[in-house]
């Protein structure tokens, strides 16, 4: 793949990490809520962590910089919407300090990388580009941009 273009979201290193952030909610944290909480926190966390990725994807599809920002803002929100469950299931001892402290992590990382790509987005949305070359993402290498799997 030419380094400085991506040819999918899935190329995108901001949906990789909320996809790691989705995958731990589903594997890892939701097996580990109690059965009452099944229609309540299991479902409102795991709803929060696929809208991460799912956001992503479809500001991607917009192809308009404005309307690609406004969902990775959502995504954003998500995640740190994934981060409240996440304190509330340690605050009811559902989920140990160690997998808190995991998905904490993960929210982390995914948040730095949206915000990354959401100024690119803006920065050369300001010049009425598309988003097609990211070879000027702010505040990442091209490394943290997408991987050249």
């Amino acid at each position: 793949m030419k380094e400085s273009q991506i040819r999918t979201f899935e190329d995108l290193k901001c949906w990789k990490a909320c996809r790691e952030l989705r995958i731990f909610v589903a594997k890892e944290i939701v097996p580990r809520l109690p059965k009452h909480e099944k229609y309540t926190l299991s479902n409102q966390i795991l709803d929060a962590a696929r809208s991460t990725t799912a956001n992503i994807a479809e500001g991607y599809g917009r192809y308009h910089y404005l309307d690609n920002a406004k969902f990775c803002s959502n995504s954003r929100g998500s995640c740190w919407e994934v981060l409240d469950h996440l304190i509330t299931a340690y605050d009811e001892t559902f989920i140990s300090n160690e997998l808190y402290l995991e998905g904490r992590n993960l929210v982390s990382d995914a948040v730095k990388l949206i915000n990354g790509y959401m100024n690119y987005l803006r920065r050369v949305g300001s010049k009425n580009e598309l988003h097609d070359d990211v070879s000027e993402y702010i505040t990442c290498t091209q490394a943290d941009i997408y991987d050249n799997d």
